[in-house]
């Protein structure tokens, strides 16, 4: 594309002058920026944040705000390391603080929301090059981190009446224990981490996003009637599917992390095959696995897939030939 700049002479005049600018395709304008669309990710979340609260009390609280300015410091110390611009003002920062705290259990220690979340910043975000270049979803990847680091922390999920219990999945998995009503379900009064309970809220976060167009519709609604399908080619019963539909991280991820922009596919074709490998792998992992959970790494697993779909499905270039 060519851009008009103003070139001063040897004489002190100014002259009208033509620069080519090589960039890569496409080129494409949008009045949406980073901050905006972070901003409405933030809106769309703040239900699940105010339930997190009411039902598991000042702790979850407290784990969402010390995630957040832990995310916060931490971008502005490694940008300032690195001698990059400081950009925490674009809110990204924030966004991973919530969504790590989201998936964070109540009764979670602090120290776990710190480590989460430089360890999402700095080692998954920035050593790859900062927003736009991270080639996985950061608070997913500071998530797999704690699992692994720390496993019963990360497993031991407290009821909203601070009693310890087991989740809905948990109760499948072992075959032991009372399931919560469809209601509860719905309502968010059940054992997990402190976002993920809350079914109807994700929902109406999500609906906002896409009547917002900030995220496509079509990647969480693949994503969960995916695994839904092969939740019961895998034997799972019809009246256990609303339970991993609607328990579980399934609903956090789908609306919220598997259409994160930088570790996703952008062609329409990539979309479709990313939101139904995530859905694959879920309940792979949920049935054949040793865990009950299974969103956090199926995403991931295509997060790493993403640039490879991308390579096979980009639309032709007009006038290509072979």
């Amino acid at each position: 594309m060519v851009e008009k700049t103003l070139e001063k002479t040897k004489d002190g005049s100014y002259s009208l002058d033509d620069k080519l600018i090589v960039s890569q395709s496409p080129h494409m304008r949008s009045d949406e920026s980073v901050r905006g669309i972070m901003a409405d990710v933030i809106i769309a979340l703040i239900p699940a944040m105010i339930a997190s609260v009411y039902f598991f009390g000042l702790n979850a609280m407290k784990l969402i705000l010390i995630s957040v300015i832990s995310a916060i410091c931490a971008e502005a110390f490694i940008q300032k390391l690195f001698k990059k611009p400081i950009r925490i003002k674009d809110l990204s920062a924030v966004v991973t603080g919530i969504l790590l705290a989201l998936n964070l259990p109540a009764g979670a220690p602090w120290w776990i929301a710190v480590f989460g979340s430089f360890f999402g910043i700095i080692i998954v975000k920035e050593f790859f090059g900062g927003i736009g270049s991270n080639f996985m979803n950061p608070a997913l990847g500071a998530r797999a981190a704690l699992m692994a680091s720390w496993p019963n922390i990360m497993a031991t999920y407290t009821f909203p009446d601070a009693v310890s219990t087991a989740t809905p999945l948990q109760i499948l998995k072992e075959g032991s224990g009372n399931l919560p009503s469809i209601q509860q379900m719905f309502i968010g009064n059940i054992g997990g981490v402190i976002g993920e309970t809350s079914a109807v809220l994700l929902l109406l976060g999500g609906l906002y996003l896409v009547i917002r167009k900030v995220i496509d519709w079509k990647v969480p609604t693949i994503y969960v009637l995916t695994t839904a399908i092969m939740l019961l080619i895998l034997g799972v019963d019809k009246t256990d599917l609303i339970y991993h539909v609607l328990g579980g991280g399934l609903l956090l991820g789908a609306i919220f992390m598997a259409t994160d922009y930088s570790s996703s596919p952008v062609t329409q074709m990539g979309k479709i095959i990313f939101a139904v490998g995530c859905g694959l792998l879920t309940a792979l992992f949920r049935v054949q696995g040793n865990l009950p959970e299974g969103v956090t790494y199926a995403i991931l697993i295509m997060n790493v897939a993403s640039p490879l779909i991308e390579r096979f499905t980009k639309p032709k270039v007009f006038g290509e030939v072979k």
